[in-house]
C-alpha cells in the first residue's frame, strides 16, 4: 500500500500582498492561527514566512520566534518548515545595472539562516533557483547555498530543496553527490512561476525523472495551476502543497477566505482520487524527521 500523501500549507509567503486579498495572515498570531487551522484541516507541514505589521515581508528573528513559540505551545502536532528564501533578491538600477535599486534584499547567506540556527525547526526551505522573478533577480549562488546548507545541517534541520527549473535540480544533485546534502533529499518542485518551469504534466514528469532515486518529493502549481498540479503530483507519487503563498483563489473568481479552505479542497481531491492524507506523525516517519529541541538562550 502506498504511503499517505503529505500536505504542506504555505500560509502567507513573501509575494502575496494584503492588496490582493484581505484574508492574508500578517501578524505572528494570525500566521500561527492560520497554521493551526490548516493542520486541523489536514495539513501535516506548515511553511512559514513572516511579515511586518504593515504586511511587508520580514526577516526579523523576533517575528519567527513568536510564530514558532505559539506553534510549539499548541495542542496540535505540527511540522514546522521555515523559509530561508527572503534575502536573495536583487533589483538592478535602470541607469547602472551594477547598482542595486530600492527593493533589493540581497544579504549574506549566514543572515538568511540565522533564524534556522536559533529556532531549529524540523524543516526549512533552501531555494536552488537563480532566475528573474517579478521585478527582481533571485540570486542563489553555489557558494552561498553551500554556506546555508552547512548551517542548516549543523542545526539538525532537514532542508527542503526548492527547485524552479531543471538546472536547479542539477545543482542540487551536485551538492548531494559531493556529500554537502544528505540523501535521501526532500525536493519541492515549483511550477508555474513566470520564466520558471511551466505547469504541465510533461514538465513535472521530466523534472521528477531528474531526481535521485529514492528522493522524497512534492510539487505545487502557482495560481490557477495549484489544484491541477496537486492532482498531477499525486498521480506521479509525490506529496503536495497549497496555501495563500501560492494561490489566493478557491475557484475561478472566488477568493479563498483562508488557508483552511484550500487545505480542505486538497484533502477532498486527494481522497476522491483514492489517496489518503498523512498525519504529522506519519509525515515525520515518511521523511525520517526527529523532533527538534530549541537551543537555550
Amino acid at each position: 500500500m502506498a504511503d499517505p500523501t503529505i500536505i504542506s500549507c504555505a500560509v502567507t509567503g513573501n509575494i502575496t500582498s494584503p492588496s490582493q486579498t484581505p484574508y492574508l495572515p500578517i501578524t505572528p498570531e494570525q500566521i500561527a492561527d492560520a497554521c493551526l487551522d490548516a493542520v486541523r484541516a489536514g495539513a501535516a507541514i506548515v511553511h512559514i514566512h513572516v511579515r511586518h505589521p504593515d504586511g511587508r515581508p520580514s526577516m526579523e528573528l523576533a517575528h519567527y520566534r513568536e510564530v514558532v513559540e505559539r506553534l510549539r505551545a499548541a495542542e496540535e502536532d505540527v511540522i514546522i518548515n521555515l523559509t530561508t528564501g527572503p534575502g536573495g533578491r536583487f533589483i538592478p538600477s535602470d541607469d547602472d545595472p551594477s547598482v542595486a535599486a530600492p527593493g533589493t534584499t540581497l544579504m549574506p547567506p549566514v543572515r538568511r539562516v540565522e533564524h534556522i540556527a536559533a529556532l531549529r525547526p524540523e524543516i526549512c526551505s533552501l531555494d536552488f533557483n537563480t532566475m528573474y522573478s517579478g521585478s527582481s533577480v533571485v540570486i542563489n549562488t553555489p557558494r552561498n547555498l553551500a554556506v546555508m546548507a552547512d548551517i542548516i545541517r549543523d542545526s539538525g534541520v532537514l532542508p527542503e530543496l526548492e527547485v524552479f527549473d531543471t538546472g536547479d535540480i542539477q545543482l542540487a544533485n551536485h551538492f548531494i553527490q559531493e556529500g554537502r546534502l544528505d540523501a535521501p533529499a526532500l525536493f519541492q518542485i515549483v511550477l508555474g512561476v513566470r520564466y520558471g518551469a511551466i505547469a504541465t504534466p510533461e514538465t513535472l514528469l521530466y523534472m521528477k525523472s531528474l531526481l535521485p532515486v529514492g528522493s522524497h518529493w512534492a510539487a505545487f502549481g502557482v495560481g490557477r495551476w495549484e489544484f491541477p498540479m496537486l492532482a498531477q503530483a499525486w498521480l506521479l507519487g509525490g506529496h503536495v502543497r497549497v496555501g495563500l503563498e501560492d494561490n489566493i483563489y478557491l475557484e475561478k473568481g472566488v477568493l479563498a477566505e483562508s488557508n483552511t479552505v484550500l487545505v480542505r479542497k486538497a484533502v477532498r481531491i486527494l481522497k476522491e482520487l483514492g489517496g489518503t492524507v498523512a498525519t504529522p506523525g506519519e509525515a515525520r516517519e515518511i521523511l525520517g524527521l526527529k523532533r527538534q529541541v530549541p537551543k537555550a538562550g
